[in-house]
């Protein structure tokens, strides 16, 4: 791509960007929208509002062939959203590419499982971040953002702040669960984070954030195949399970 033609992508990526930024879109989806553009314009290897829809047939074509579907219908999304909002043009999208519609039922695990992932895990926090998980049936995400503000023992609930779709809601605390997460915090006592981040400190209690999303996830991976669970992981993160679990046990 010639200079000024770079120059003129990076002008509506930014624009692409700050559009992402206004419509309240999660970091996640600002992330894998940006993505898409990203990787449209270095297929092509030229601004994006210069393809054609015989160009982004033959691209999706080939899109289909190397990745999910999951991942075709993500950069579809992200695609029109830049066509929509920064390049002002409404294009009939369906009639380039229509992911199907799959329903399938979660992976739930067992009681059994649960007690096999938090006895592997060989850190506290991790322990404690499976329980916790589990017992209340949260996201990943939601659990690394909990709080200590965020616990009320005297009700038994916790406070999840901005879960899906931005929205706040109270969860039941189970008392094992409180307890694991009291235990928790007694070794770090930070003054806000219920799950720092201890990379590169000597004290976690000065950590700036919460343990490093990715990070978890890959930890994750690696206990779940070291208990031979053959259940998919992201279902596995999104799973409501029992609260049935023996902390004595782990």
């Amino acid at each position: 791509m010639i200079i000024s033609e770079k120059k003129r992508f990076d002008r509506l990526y930014d624009k692409h960007l700050l559009a992402l930024k206004l419509q309240g879109l999660s970091a996640s989806t600002i992330d894998v929208y940006s993505r898409a553009v990203r990787r449209v314009t270095d297929y092509f290897d030229c601004v994006p509002d210069q393809l054609s829809i015989e160009q982004l047939t033959d691209y999706f074509g080939e899109l289909v062939d190397r990745y999910s579907w999951a991942t075709v219908r993500v950069d579809r999304n992200g695609l029109q959203f830049f066509w929509k909002h920064v390049l002002k043009r409404d294009w009939r999208w369906v009639e380039i590419i229509k992911p199907p519609q799959v329903r399938t039922l979660p992976d739930i695990l067992t009681v059994s499982e649960i007690e096999r992932l938090i006895g592997g895990a060989r850190k506290l926090r991790y322990r404690v971040f499976i329980l916790a998980t589990y017992s209340m049936g949260l996201r990943l995400s939601e659990t690394l953002a909990l709080q200590v503000g965020d616990i009320d023992a005297a009700r038994q609930r916790v406070h999840i702040r901005r879960g899906k779709g931005h929205k706040d809601r109270f969860v039941p605390l189970p008392e094992l669960t409180y307890q694991a997460l009291c235990a928790l915090w007694v070794k770090h006592r930070h003054p806000t984070l219920l799950f720092p981040n201890p990379a590169g400190l000597s004290r976690v209690c000065e950590a700036t954030s919460h343990m490093d999303r990715g990070g978890t996830q890959k930890a994750f991976r690696v206990l779940v195949a070291e208990c031979g669970i053959k259940k998919r992981f992201r279902s596995i993160l999104c799973a409501t399970p029992s609260p049935r679990i023996c902390w004595n046990r782990v």
